[in-house]
C-alpha cells in the first residue's frame, strides 16, 4: 500500500522505525467523542453541596461515608448512596482517610564513629534456648566497636532493665570510662529505652544512642557478633540449666577475645586492638612475609608483599560524602596510628542475681 501515490508505505515505515497503525491515525483521524449525556438520575448541584456539608459537618467528619449512609437510614433520612457519596467526594478531591491517624515521629539515622577503645560500645540481648519449651535464658553481652572486645557479659534468667544498670555500671568501673568519653549504642528493646537504665547512663555521664525502629542494621555488630557465638561448635542448642550456659560463656568468650581472628579489624585478635598491640602485631606478620619472600619470591606474584594495616575507624552508618571528597582508609597517608589503651584484666561475667 502506497501513501497517495508515493512510494510504499512498508519500507518507509521500517526504514524510519515507525509504526503503520501510527501513519494510518495521523492520516485518517478518529472524530472526537461525543461528551456523555447527562443522566436522568445525577444529582443537582445543591444536592451535591448538601451531600458534602453533612459529611463535613461536626457530627460526620471523621466517619466514613458507610457510616454515614446506615446512620442517616437509621433516623428516617436518605441524602445517597454510599456509592454516590464516595462519587461526590471525590469530584472534589475529598477521598482520603476521614479519621485521625496516629503520626509516628521521624527517627534521626544514628552515625557514629570509633577511632579507638572505649569511644563507642555496641550492646544488645539474645535469647538462649533450654530444655524446656518456651523457656529461654538471656545472654547480655557489651561489645567495644573499634576492637570487638567483648568488655563485659551476663546470662539471666530474665531480660530487664535493672540487670542492665548492673552489668554496664560494673563494666564501665573495670575498664576506666572517662566521663564523657562513652556512647552506649543499641536497639529499641525495653532495657535500653527504660527510665533507670537512662538514669545511670547520666549519672556515669555515658551518651546513649539508640537504632531507629525496625531497622536491624543500625545495630549490626552485635547481631554479628551473636551469630558468631551462635554458630561456634561450642554452642549446645539447649542448656539444661543456668550453670551450663555459664559454664560455656566462661569458655567462649575468652577464646572470642583472645584467639578469633576477626576479618573486619585486619585478622587480629579483639584483644591486640583493645589493648594496643596490633601495631606489633602486624609489624611481626610483615617481618615473617618478608623473609618468606626473600626465600621463595618467585612464589609471590605481586612482587613485595605489603603490610597490613589496621582500618583507622569503624563506623555504624557511615555519613555520606561526595566522590571528591572520599578517601581511602587503607592508604598509608590516611591511617592513622593505632593507640595504646593501658593494659587490664578481662571483665568478669557479672552472673544472674537472685
Amino acid at each position: 500500500m502506497a501513501v497517495r501515490g508515493s512510494a510504499p508505505l512498508a519500507p518507509l515505515c521500517a526504514a524510519l522505525g515507525v509504526s503503520r497503525a501510527t501513519v494510518h491515525r495521523r492520516l485518517e483521524p478518529r472524530p472526537p467523542k461525543r461528551p456523555r449525556p447527562r443522566p436522568e438520575r445525577a444529582l443537582e448541584e445543591t444536592e451535591k453541596q448538601r451531600i458534602v456539608d453533612v459529611l463535613c459537618s461536626d457530627r460526620f467528619v471523621d466517619r466514613s461515608p458507610g457510616e454515614v449512609v446506615h446512620t442517616l437510614l437509621d433516623e428516617g433520612h436518605y441524602l445517597a448512596s454510599e456509592r454516590t457519596m464516595y462519587r461526590v467526594l471525590a469530584e472534589r478531591a475529598e477521598v482520603k482517610e476521614r479519621r485521625n491517624q496516629l503520626s509516628h515521629p521521624k527517627h534521626a539515622r544514628p552515625e557514629l564513629v570509633a577511632t579507638a577503645p572505649n569511644e563507642v560500645w555496641s550492646w544488645d540481648v539474645t535469647k538462649l534456648r533450654t530444655t524446656v519449651k518456651w523457656s529461654y535464658l538471656h545472654l547480655y553481652v557489651l561489645l567495644d566497636l573499634f576492637s570487638r572486645y567483648v568488655v563485659g557479659w551476663m546470662i539471666a534468667r530474665h531480660e530487664n532493665a535493672a540487670l542492665a544498670k548492673v552489668l554496664i555500671e560494673e563494666s564501665v568501673t573495670k575498664h576506666g570510662v572517662e566521663p564523657g568519653t562513652l556512647v552506649l549504642h543499641s536497639d529499641r528493646g525495653a532495657p535500653m529505652t527504660s527510665k533507670t537504665l537512662a538514669q545511670l547512663l547520666a549519672d556515669l555521664d555515658v551518651a546513649r544512642s539508640l537504632s531507629r525502629p525496625h531497622t536491624s542494621n543500625d545495630n549490626p555488630f552485635s547481631e554479628s557478633h551473636f551469630k558468631t557465638l551462635k554458630y561456634h561448635p561450642s554452642y549446645p542448642g539447649r542448656f539444661a540449666a543456668l550453670e551450663d550456659s555459664l559454664a560455656w560463656g566462661r569458655a567462649l568468650f575468652p577464646w572470642y577475645n583472645h584467639q578469633h581472628r576477626h576479618s573486619g579489624i585486619a585478622f587480629l585478635t579483639p584483644a591486640d586492638v583493645y589493648f594496643g598491640r596490633a601495631e606489633a602485631v602486624l609489624e611481626q606478620r610483615h617481618a615473617v612475609r618478608i623473609a618468606a619472600y626473600a626465600k621463595h619470591p618467585e612464589r609471590f606474584p605481586n612482587g613485595v608483599p605489603k603490610q597490613s594495616v589496621l582500618p583507622p575507624a569503624t563506623y555504624i552508618n557511615p555519613p555520606q560524602f561526595p566522590q571528591h571528597e572520599r578517601l581511602d582508609p587503607t592508604h598509608p597517608e590516611n591511617v592513622d596510628e593505632v593507640r595504646v589503651v593501658p593494659d587490664h584484666p578481662m571483665h568478669r561475667s557479672a552472673e544472674d542475681l537472685h
